[in-house]
């Protein structure tokens, strides 16, 4: 092992032998601190060598853009439970005070790394390669005509500067916007004014030079052209700014008789939502920093401040731009073998699942050849009376919602439970129902206090010996772009029970029936948590013959946390993978000695949930489980999952191959240590690229 700890989170003391383990609360990491854990891995792949420029410039973007989401949502819940008064304390025994203060604590020297790396390191060597940021100060003559004309003639027309004076008060600055504090003077009076001056976001924020690959930052181009915005005055000075503000949705599903209205509504509240963070220049005048932080309520502890650009989210602009030499090498995409043969014999999907269950490996086996040709033949097969599906994340342009909407104009009956509540796709999701339900489809927009994050297709079909129930069911969304840079497991059958609870899955999810036990998959909330808690009793039973290996996003829940600490106590080997969040601290002596948590990062998300049960089955065989849920309060309790069992010893050996990769001993990787560190691994092996080379040769043709 090899490589220096990285942690934000507390590290654990001495565990008193006369306590049970859920009384420990040191025993339990904080939820936000392992998500800031999980950032600063991510961080550590900018910094990394090994990985081309671009892509280390994509991830100090992806960094950035998680941080968003966390001051969004998680800073801004402790905000609120602060403000209210709030008792409550996290699993590990802090306060929300104590949690923001060792947030504070922890973000600072993440954000002084990455712009160390950023500046001194990325930028540089960005140069090098003939791709520079250029400030105006660098630019020649022409490149500043040719800015300036840009300017006049697609950006001065739609800024609109804010003065602050009597006659007119501090203008609403809205969530994650860029923004201008600029300090005028009027030269008649030496009168001294604040403006703000928004800058938009309908065009790149990196402008591209003719003929090169130079950038300059828009808001340097408004910032040389202030005197046009303000005439007659003396511009005394500019600085950037960026407010983050509560955007979790506060609606209760109960308290809207139309949720599709109330969402909307809630989406327009978004934008003024309460301020948790600003981000500012480092040469900010303390004058200018107070009149922001008095106007928005916030207090110094609430300042990020920046020495490079603010909203490092735009870097992700440069990596879209046609410069292979700098980004990851191309993988072919592959379809799944079957399907290359059913298509080649012209045979449907449909008859390959009759034949055997089918099992497909994201984005190592193409998303498009698969779970979207699926649903395309449904929509266009004159044998499909039924489709039903979930819809939880999609992208804008959906193939699948088309399909969806064809199916629907030529009248198959099509419902579709479009999740309307996925934070940061209420938009997205609000126009897809729409637009589903104007052309036919059956939209649901949802159950009161649940999320439906299940991913499920089910396609009721008249074969030639009577209606057959075909079901997709998945780790990913249905989301074309994402799946192309996610990795999931998608898996098709059309086994009678798989069938039969499908159908009263969205039985459920669309009428009035109640949750009722399923005969083979596990559903959240009734059923998931119990039915995971007695296959880990099942390997308890076992003592050290039993073994647990899971792969999963994230694993925060307390009474998870606790079975397994159980299991370990009981000798159970615990495998863990799991790509974020980790609450449970591993190798603890005589607690969790047995257990081993990674976490793999590459140029795929890890995404995929998979659970592996050596003895779960009634008979003492292996239980293989995919699907949505993670093992988070969230999942088990306040959303509909599911998770179905993957019995082909082929789809199995799949699965356990996979286990094989990410466990391997010379595998790149973070393995979480006992104090909560996360130690990096510089293994000799790319498991992702392992794993892709795996898929080519399984797929190329015997003879070769």
């Amino acid at each position: 092992m090899n490589g220096s700890p990285t942690s934000v989170a507390q590290p654990v003391t001495a565990v008193p032998g006369s306590r049970t383990i859920g009384e420990i609360a040191d025993l339990y990491i904080n939820r936000e601190l392992s998500w800031l854990d999980f950032d600063a891995r991510v961080l550590e792949m900018v910094d990394d060598p090994d990985v081309p420029l671009l892509e280390r410039l994509m991830f100090c973007a992806i960094f950035s853009s998680n941080l968003d989401e966390f001051f969004q949502v998680r800073v801004a819940t402790l905000r609120s439970q602060q403000d209210a008064g709030s008792q409550a304390v996290s699993p590990d025994g802090l306060s929300a005070g104590e949690q923001l203060a060792a947030i504070r604590t922890a973000i600072a020297p993440l954000l002084e790394r990455q712009e160390a790396v950023l500046v001194d390191q990325l930028l540089p060597q960005l140069e090098e390669q003939g791709v520079t940021i250029v400030p105006w100060s660098r630019l020649t003559q022409d490149e500043r005509k040719h800015l300036v004309e840009m300017y006049e003639q697609r950006v001065f027309p739609i800024l609109t500067p804010l003065a602050v004076d009597p006659s007119h008060p501090f203008p609403y600055i809205s969530n994650l916007s860029l923004n201008l504090a600029v300090s005028v003077r009027n030269p008649a009076t030496g009168e001294r004014r604040f403006a703000r001056v928004k800058v938009p976001s309908l065009f790149p924020r990196l402008a591209r030079l003719p003929g090169s690959y130079r950038f300059v930052l828009i808001e340097q181009v408004i910032a040389a052209q202030l005197p046009t915005l303000f005439p007659g005055m003396e511009i005394e000075g500019w600085w950037t700014f960026r407010v983050t503000r509560n955007a979790d949705l506060p609606l209760e599903d109960g308290e809207a008789d139309d949720l599709l209205v109330a969402i909307e509504t809630e989406l327009k509240r978004r934008r003024f939502g309460r301020s948790v963070r600003i981000e500012i220049n480092t040469e900010m005048p303390d004058e200018v920093e107070m009149l922001l932080l008095h106007q928005l309520d916030l207090t110094d502890a609430d300042v990020t401040r920046h020495r490079g650009p603010i909203d490092l989210t735009c870097l992700k602009e440069l990596h879209s731009h046609d410069l292979p030499a700098l980004k990851f090498r191309p993988w072919p995409n592959i379809t799944a073998g079957r399907v290359v043969a059913a298509d080649t014999a012209g045979r449907s999907l449909f008859s390959v699942i009759r034949e055997r269950d089918l099992l497909v490996h994201h984005p190592y086996e193409s998303f498009a050849s698969s779970t979207e040709e699926f649903i395309e033949q449904a929509a266009d097969d004159p044998a499909v009376q039924t489709i039903k599906m979930t819809l939880y994340r999609t992208s804008g342009d959906s193939a699948i919602a088309r399909s969806l909407i064809r199916a629907a104009e030529r009248g198959v009956q099509v419902a579709a439970m479009v999740e309307i509540k996925a934070r940061f796709d209420e938009a997205t999701n609000v126009e897809w129902a729409k637009t589903l339900e104007q052309a036919g489809v059956h939209v649901v927009y949802g159950l009161s206090g649940l999320k439906t994050h299940a991913k499920c297709v089910l396609v009721v079909r008249a074969d030639e010996d009577g209606l057959r129930r075909y079901v997709h069911l998945g780790t990913g969304n249905y989301n074309s772009r994402t799946a192309r840079l996610y990795e999931d497991i998608g898996y098709f059958t059309c086994d009678p029970d798989i069938g039969a609870d499908a159908s009263q899955l969205f039985n459920h999810l669309t009428g009035f029936a109640r949750m009722q036990q399923y005969r083979s998959l596990l559903v959240a909330p009734e059923h998931l948590r119990t039915q995971l808690l007695e296959l880990i009793e099942r390997e308890m039973a076992h003592g050290a013959a039993g073994r647990i290996t899971c792969k999963m996003n994230s694993l925060g829940d307390p009474r998870m946390v606790r079975a397994l600490y159980e299991a370990s106590q009981a000798g159970v080997r615990i495998d863990l993978i799991v790509r974020g969040v980790c609450c449970l601290r591993p190798g603890v002596p005589g607690v969790s000695e047995t257990i081993r948590v990674r976490s793999i990062l590459g140029r795929y998300l890890e995404h995929s949930r998979i659970y592996r049960f050596d003895h779960g089955d009634i008979d003492g065989g292996p239980v293989h489980l995919i699907g949505s849920a993670d093992m988070m309060p969230r999942n088990l309790d306040g959303r509909v999952e599911t998770l179905v069992p993957v019995r082909h010893p082929r789809h199995q050996m799949w699965l356990d191959s996979v286990f094989d990769f990410q466990l391997g001993d010379d595998i790149g990787c973070w393995e979480l240590q006992a104090s909560g560190e996360w130690l990096r691994r510089h293994g000799t092996i790319d498991v992702q690229h392992q794993m892709q080379r795996w898929v080519e040769e399984r797929q190329r043709p015997r003879g070769s």
